[in-house]
């Protein structure tokens, strides 16, 4: 009997961006774990932010089916991308085989509470309770679905921004300056270069190979036309990113002295 002809499209650069675009933009996926009682398949909706590399985060409670599962087992899958008008299967989604890896060493809690508040504002409402865990969903490959035709498979590499926690300790002071004393430019890269409607937009997220913004409902992903490494090159690549929004060059785009 002849070998079915593989759906799959050869990975290439274009697929790799739109599937961590998936994971860093995403607010919400479904969670689909093996129940605790009787290991059978359970699906359940989480709210989802992004470690530095991309990595998916969940803030969820003990006393929830779908944790008492990830205790037992900590193997499952995430499925992001959101639906719009029309045929929701014409729409990008990403499915991703996770390890779940509880946060529990106090700097790195810092760091993907942070980042996790920043991303999913509404989790302030439940994050202090005791009850309510941090787990990182260490990705172990992924399935992308691009659209009609467009069928990828990742692995975990692919997935993941290599060597992306140096910015983290600034982090969190970048975008504090950016969101208090640039507000314009934070929102001139939302409008301009990632083509989203006016609003109250801020800086969520910096990582050596982007920004995260969002304002109210919306989120957003921007790429850097090259990596960065340090607050100084962060610096410059968002000031390069002023002036790419406004269509030409500026000396302000050269680059400044470390702070």
């Amino acid at each position: 009997m002849a070998k079915p002809e593989s759906v799959l499209r050869p990975l290439d650069s274009e697929a790799v961006r739109l599937a961590r675009t998936l994971m860093r933009t995403a607010r919400f996926g479904a969670l689909a774990v093996l129940d605790a009682s009787d290991g059978s398949p359970f699906v359940s909706r989480v709210a989802v932010a992004s470690d530095c590399d991309g990595a998916p985060l969940i803030l969820v409670s003990g006393l929830s089916q779908h944790t008492q599962a990830l205790q037992r087992d900590p193997r499952c899958s995430l499925l992001l991308g959101e639906p719009g008008k029309g045929d929701a299967l014409a729409y990008p989604r990403l499915s991703v085989s996770c390890t779940a890896q509880l946060v529990s060493n106090q700097a790195d809690l810092a760091r993907v509470s942070g980042r996790f508040l920043r991303h999913v504002p509404k989790a302030t409402l439940y994050a202090s309770l005791p009850d309510f865990r941090t787990y990182r969903l260490q990705p172990r490959g992924a399935s992308l679905n691009g659209g009609f035709g467009k069928a990828y498979r990742l692995e975990a590499a692919d997935l993941l921004t290599a060597d992306a926690f140096g910015l983290a300790t600034f982090e969190a002071s970048i975008l504090e300056h950016m969101n208090d004393d640039h507000a314009d430019a934070v929102s001139l890269y939302a409008e301009k270069l990632a083509g989203q409607p006016a609003g109250k937009w801020s800086l969520t997220g910096i990582d050596p190979e982007g920004i995260d913004l969002a304002a109210g409902d919306l989120t957003a992903r921007i790429w850097f036309d090259a990596r960065i490494e340090n607050r100084h090159a962060a610096r410059t690549a968002l000031v390069d990113l002023v002036a790419k929004a406004r269509g030409g060059t500026s000396p302000a785009a050269e680059p400044h002295s470390e702070e």
